[in-house]
């Protein structure tokens, strides 16, 4: 039987599943189950085994492979257009600072956000949502940060939770207004800190729309010292440490990621061996990007390897954007984490699941198919775990199941 776009207040079952890999909490590993199938009532997994009970509807898998659907941890998804033109000059040689030294980067995105009604931009967001669902992510992390004043970041994060109310995905909202320095205080850097930290995070932290306040903490943009202010009061307003870290330059990010308690520091392409010490004497996940890397034809991917050695956990996402990584395909991150961060298949996708929901807290509810926890589950035209990097450029997806709903 096919399935219906929403089957709430019904019970639905998956059958003649070839094999369904998860991470199990109870053996902390990824498990390959065979022969299996799982029943869920309305938003919730029930049984899973070899013969469950009965139900309204059935799908039958075929053969298939049954895997958790994918929890993204670092997008930004509230811009208003694309910016292919500079991803042109990046073709012909300019670098990210380059680009942004001439009036584009993140700055070419905040007049858009500025002027755009709110309503406009829930539409925008809407949209890209459904393509994360299509490609197989069911939950995301979501950052505000092209607005860079404090009417366009509480707009953004207003846009977060009113998509996040009404679309099937679930969204965990981030305040990043310390994205960039907004060209009315390109000479006063420390006046738009303290707007940050006497105006916007106050303003974010009564409202409660935001779990997560992030800094990109790079040469260029915020100090170490700017960036533990901005942190540390964002902590007295109830918002939890994120950091992108370590990007273009070994800037000490990764030290104050540990320092002040981040969950997750992000990207880490030029992290130190003093920042790896840090992050894990912290128990700081890296939150590795391998997709920025490859968006800006760069060769310097974020050290997997190190990071693995040093027992660091690590975390995959897309880290999509309009400027640097217009990617949203959590299966092409795990071909290049793979390809590219020289992780096995299981750790890759131990990293864009179990992990990534761990550093939002979701853990308990996502990231696993486990009796119990949601169903948010792809349900795979392939047989095997190991055939998703295969497909670098294809994703084969027959059915992802979301909050009530077949996509």
């Amino acid at each position: 039987m096919g399935c219906r776009y929403s089957f709430d207040d019904l019970m639905l079952k998956l059958t003649n599943i070839s094999q369904l890999v998860s991470y199990q909490s109870a053996s902390d590993t990824i498990q390959t189950m065979s022969n299996i199938e799982i029943l869920i009532e309305e938003e919730t997994i029930q049984e899973i085994g070899p013969t469950v009970n009965n139900a309204d509807e059935i799908i039958d898998c075929s053969g298939r492979l049954v895997t958790p659907g994918f929890v993204d941890p670092h997008t930004h998804p509230v811009f208003y257009k694309g910016r292919e033109e500079e991803h042109t000059m990046r073709l012909a040689g300019a670098s990210y600072q380059e680009i942004a030294e001439s009036g584009g980067g993140i700055l070419s995105s905040i007049k858009d956000v500025r002027n755009a009604s709110e309503d406009e931009l829930v539409e925008r967001v809407k949209k890209r949502m459904t393509r994360f669902i299509k490609l197989g992510t069911t939950t995301v992390e979501a950052k505000s940060g092209y607005g860079l004043d404090t009417e366009s970041e509480l707009k953004s994060l207003r846009v977060l939770n009113r998509v996040n109310g009404d679309h099937p995905i679930d969204i965990i909202p981030t305040f990043l207004g310390a994205h960039a320095f907004p060209p009315e205080f390109s000479d006063d850097p420390d006046g738009y800190v303290d707007l940050l930290c006497d105006e916007m995070i106050p303003a974010v932290g009564e409202q409660g729309i935001a779990q997560y306040c992030d800094v990109f903490c790079e040469k260029g943009y915020f100090s170490v010292e700017q960036s533990r202010r901005i942190l540390e009061t964002g902590k007295t307003y109830g918002l939890i440490p994120r950091l992108h870290a370590d990007e273009f330059e070994d800037s000490g990010a990764a030290e104050l990621a540990a320092e002040v308690g981040a969950v997750s520091a992000d990207h880490l392409m030029a992290v130190s061996n003093a920042g790896i010490s840090a992050l894990k004497n912290g128990a700081v996940t890296a939150t590795l990007l391998p997709g920025t890397t490859f968006f800006l034809g760069k060769q310097s991917y974020a050290p997997a390897e190190k990071l693995r050695e040093a027992g660091i956990s690590i975390a995959l996402a897309t880290d999509f954007n309009p400027g640097s990584s217009h990617l949203q395909s959590m299966p092409f991150m795990i071909s290049l984490a793979c390809s590219y961060l020289k992780l096995s298949v299981e750790e890759a996708f131990r990293a864009a699941t179990w992990q990534s929901a761990i550093t939002l807290n979701v853990h308990h509810k996502v990231g696993s198919l486990e009796v119990g926890k949601n169903a948010d589950l792809v349900i795979w035209d392939l047989e095997r775990l190991i055939e998703i990097p295969y497909f670098t450029s294809d994703v084969p997806i027959y059915k992802v199941i979301k909050s009530g709903r077949c996509f």
